[in-house]
């Protein structure tokens, strides 16, 4: 699909490839300055891929945009170094929460975004500990499996959130995982980065019925 090694692929290849307008790669290369800047002190990214930013990193996250801008609010869960909630906002995603319990990381994600002019809320607290959040839709890369995924998410979801995550080469695995809890529809896409990773969307989510087994109750009903 792409005909430059990883680490010799850069800005004008991603504007290639997404389409983004000048203005917009140029927000988003303040933005990467500053994450190369601030990984030589703080742990926002593994410093090996550093190399392979515009395509690991910003290509990565990019590619959700078409499965994400169609509804009005995307929670970014585990934000890190802004990947991909971040990345989204710059390109055009609205009302972007970024939810990040690392206090330095959130930090990092605040200044990102005052440098990239990125209009996102930060979240510096546990996911769970947040109130008050969009239920339209949630995303997340490389924070958890998906089971624990959709446990964290639990308690601001609704049947109607969706569900989009960025899944390594282990997705089946933990699909066969969460469907022993989750009823839930599954959509995949192949990662544009990573020809064994999938673009995982899920909707119509909602937990099995996990009412005990009591002699003389009926399953779906009140104990």
């Amino acid at each position: 699909m792409f005909h430059v090694k990883h680490s010799a692929y850069g800005p004008d290849d991603f504007q290639r490839d997404t389409n983004v307008s000048r203005e917009t790669l140029s927000r988003l290369q303040a933005y990467a300055t500053l994450l190369e800047t601030w990984n030589k002190t703080t742990n926002l990214v593994g410093p090996a891929t550093i190399p392979e930013l515009w395509f690991r990193h910003m290509l990565d996250s990019a590619q959700l945009l078409p499965f994400t801008q169609d509804l009005p609010d995307l929670v970014d869960l585990g934000s890190g170094a802004g990947f991909p909630g971040l990345v989204l906002a710059i390109m055009g995603q609205g009302n972007v929460h970024l939810v990040e319990s690392d206090q330095r990381k959130a930090a990092f994600l605040r200044e990102a975004a005052r440098v990239a002019g990125a209009k996102v809320t930060v979240h510096a607290a546990r996911f769970e500990a947040v109130k008050g959040l969009p239920t339209t839709q949630v995303c997340a890369r490389a924070v958890a499996p998906i089971a624990k995924l959709l446990d964290l998410s639990a308690p601001m979801a609704s049947k109607t959130t969706k569900f989009v995550f960025l899944k390594g080469q282990n997705v089946e695995v933990e699909l066969t995982e969460a469907h022993k809890i989750w009823t839930m529809v599954v959509e995949s896409h192949v990662s544009r980065t990573d020809s064994t990773g999938r673009v995982v969307i899920l909707r119509e989510v909602s937990p099995h019925d996990r009412t005990p087994n009591v002699p003389g109750h009926v399953p779906g009903t009140p104990g």
